[in-house]
């Protein structure tokens, strides 16, 4: 049965929109239908009532500062006292919190307003340091305040508080969408204008909040915004669904239900993308309720802060998103809507770290939406199986029943890492060939102070250099981007070959990483690996953070080792391993492999100038294929079993048929496997491997099911030309192909002609073979 949009009353016709607006936003900041008595609810507004407290009894004004820990140089301090002086603004606003009516709490609170004013946040203060805190981080706490406290404020506190922001978020701020003003903050921006004008009575504010949303609406191919593959990159180089991409869907859900059916209705068809987006770019990087740490930039390195606030982590941020995805759910279509309400709700039933609704993070508004998004008449839905690949970030998902695998990469196009504002010094190799992963019940792996403890030069899956590099290697911004074009790969949908041309941050390292994704394993190519830094290069086979000491029982090739403490041990020729509650590997034909367990110890201030300074400490696996010092044309193979157990991974290892690796090479890598029958290669120059010919460097993917089999090829290159491929393999007939595919010739092998374009984009076709 399809479910009801939550009634959305337009303005009445009756009174002047602008006031009925401004009570709508107020419903979209506080929530309604709630019981302020009952729980989540009553413990949020005590909580927001004793926070009010503390930041009223701590007030000194000083020309220089509101509060003593908030000088308003740098200008986050500003942002701060803003948000603070909110958080006053609801506690005297709402129920249940202590401090409701609170005349002298609502007359403290504007003498704070007046304050920040007076000294700082007023026409005629030049911007100075990030301009975010000027243009989004300050005008958004300082016009909710000002809607909560509309009345008691007065016009004319109202118009001198309206003017700063005109001062720092002028019109020509929506003009081009150019430089800051694009995607995320594009939805920020017309965000600010369009509240502001709803509290100043100004149409023509609102009409150019509605129409600067146009350029965010339409997929984008370079640059900020939402692809049609699925992508979403902010600051031009960083994949970000799970941070700007949630401020965005985030911020459009309340434009889109603030504006229904004022004047200002946002109507644009392109909005039909941002609907789209939900299950096309957000859902595929959602597991169990979390977002996926390879799409959160520099948000990774925000855990616990120094000021108290909510820590983050990948759990948080997922629930931000599911928040979102509720609030958008109101202004979409019936069908979507149910779509959606079943996603959350399987979302929520397997999230492994708590409620959803009891994340701390959230106040009434988003609490009370998402308990009736839980409460709905509809099934959770079960988790996604298959893969996904988004070449336009260099990510790629892939999911199967019980577990998930996030690849993350980097090229000219996509960085290596982001860092900036104190944040994320140390995350040089996310982009070199990260691999996370979730067994069954581990959603929390990369939740508990993973990133301030894991040795930032040891991640999951990747090929490194171990020259040392300096706290921001390469630049702030995204700046770090190797100089390469062949990253990405092709998918049927369900299966993938993927591939990476690596440079490594600020070192002569190359090589060349190949990823085989099929229906139990991973399997895990390394080739032409070489350096002249003079000092060691090794792939990091995983690190597994562990519970706790007694976690992790390991055995390899049928032995068990371990042992409380730390410890290292060398392995001249490991043939499996397996990690208990983790998963295996398998390294076919043996591999020297290096295995380490140790208890790392970190801070989040070490990786986050607003982190907590408080110790922390973490326990981790760590097996490494160690390549040698300077090596030349180095390898590797390696089969990644997430959730196997112990009998399974000894069972595939001494299988000597399921896997052929029938090329390893910097020219090609290539595999066959027998169940799935699957044919997979990456070509990075032209050549043959397992009856494949290739008259351009592409990736292959050919997937048999019986008789019928379907040949997949990309162009990671994006060079825009043709390859003819060739497949030695009696053929009978085509039964399909895609129009960018001509076929050559069949019979004796099948011959095509593909035309790959620039996007990384799959071609396909189907034939019947012998």
């Amino acid at each position: 049965m399809a479910l009801a949009a939550a009634p959305r009353p337009a303005a009445d016709a009756a009174e002047e929109p602008c006031p009925a607006l401004r009570r709508r936003w107020l419903e979209l900041l506080l929530g309604d239908g709630y019981d302020p008595g009952a729980e989540p609810y009553a413990t949020v507004l005590r909580r927001t009532g004793a926070a009010a407290r503390a930041w009223h009894g701590a007030m000194s004004p000083t020309p220089g500062s509101l509060w003593p820990d908030a000088p308003f140089d740098p200008p986050a301090g500003i942002s701060q006292s803003f948000t603070r002086l909110l958080t006053m603004a609801m506690a005297h606003a709402q129920p249940g919190t202590g401090l409701t009516g609170d005349p002298a709490l609502a007359e403290d609170t504007l003498a704070g307003l007046d304050h920040v004013h007076d000294r700082v946040y007023r026409p005629g203060t030049k911007p100075y340091g990030n301009w975010w805190e000027w243009r989004i981080g300050s005008p958004r706490p300082l016009l909710d305040t000002l809607a909560l406290l509309h009345e008691a404020a007065g016009e004319a506190r109202r118009a001198r508080l309206l003017a700063a922001v005109d001062h720092f978020v002028p019109d020509s701020a929506l003009g081009s969408y150019t430089g800051t003003s694009t995607g995320a903050n594009r939805v920020d921006l017309c965000r600010v204008v369009a509240l502001r004008g709803v509290l100043g009575g100004a149409p023509a504010k609102l009409a150019l909040a509605r129409d600067a949303l146009t350029p965010v609406f339409p997929w984008v191919t370079r640059g900020d915004g939402l692809y049609a593959d699925g992508s979403f990159v902010q600051h031009l180089w960083v994949a970000y669904t799970g941070t700007y991409g949630q401020v965005l869907l985030d911020g459009l859900a309340r434009l889109f239900a603030l504006l229904h059916g004022s004047p200002w209705e946002i109507t644009d068809p392109g909005r039909q993308t941002v609907f789209d987006s939900v299950e096309r770019a957000y859902a595929p990087l959602i597991h169990d309720g979390l977002v996926m740490d390879g799409v959160s930039g520099r948000a990774i390195s925000r855990g616990l802060m120094n000021d108290g606030g909510v820590p983050q982590s990948d759990h948080q941020r997922g629930h931000a998103l599911l928040a979102a995805i509720a609030l958008l759910a109101e202004s979409a279509g019936p069908e979507q809507r149910r779509r959606w309400h079943a996603l959350i709700k399987g979302w929520a039933a397997r999230d492994t770290l708590g409620p959803l609704t009891a994340d701390p993070q959230f106040g009434t508004a988003d609490l009370a939406r998402l308990a009736a998004v839980l409460a709905a008449p509809v099934a959770p839905a079960p988790a996604a199986t298959g893969h996904r690949l988004f070449p336009a970030m260099d990510r790629a998902v892939h999911r199967r029943p019980g577990w998930t695998v996030q690849l993350s990469m980097a090229s000219d196009r996509i960085t290596h890492y982001e860092n900036g504002n104190g944040e994320n010094p140390r995350g040089w190799h996310t982009g070199a060939g990260m691999l996370s992963w979730w067994a069954p019940g581990g959603g929390g792996q990369y939740t508990d102070g993973f990133w301030p403890t894991v040795d930032p030069c040891r991640l999951p899956g990747t090929t490194v250099s171990t020259k040392r590099l300096a706290d921001n290697e390469g630049g702030a911004w995204g700046a770090p981007r190797p100089e390469v074009r062949w990253v990405g790969g092709v998918s049927d949908g369900e299966y993938a070959a993927v591939g990476q041309h690596l440079k490594g941050l600020a070192s002569t390292l190359q090589a060349r990483k190949s990823w085989f994704f099929a229906a139990d394993a991973v399997v895990c190519l390394g080739a032409g690996i070489g350096a002249r830094d003079g000092v060691p290069v090794e792939t990091v086979i995983d690190n597994r953070r562990l519970a706790d000491a007694a976690e992790g029982a390991l055995t390899l090739d049928g032995r068990p080792h371990g042992g409380p403490g730390d410890w290292s041990r060398a392995f001249g020729r490991a043939r499996w391993a397996h990690l208990a509650g983790h998963g295996g590997w398998v390294f076919p034909g043996g591999a020297p492999l290096m295995v380490r367990c140790q208890a790392r110890r970190g801070a989040w201030r070490d990786i986050n100038q607003g982190g907590s300074p408080e110790p922390l400490t973490r326990r981790y696996l760590t097996l490494c294929h160690p390549h040698g010092t300077d090596p030349r044309d180095a390898a590797y193979a390696y089969l990644l079993m997430p959730g196997a157990g112990r009998a399974e991974v000894a069972a595939r290892a001494a299988d000597p048929y399921w896997l052929t690796v029938l090329a390893n090479s910097a020219a090609c890598q290539a595999v066959k496997l027998r169940s799935p029958e699957l044919l997979a290669a990456s070509f990075w120059q032209p050549g043959t491997a397992g009856g494949l010919t290739v008259t351009a460097p592409c990736s292959v993917l050919v997937v048999r099911h019986g008789a019928t089999a379907t040949v997949h090829l990309a162009d990671p290159l994006r060079a825009g030309g043709t390859v003819d491929l060739r497949w030695a393999r009696p053929v009978q007939r085509v039964i399909a192909h895609d129009p960018s595919v001509r076929v050559l010739g069949t019979g004796g092998a099948l011959r095509l002609r593909v035309t790959a374009g620039t996007d990384c984009a799959p071609h396909s076709c189907t034939v019947t073979a012998t």
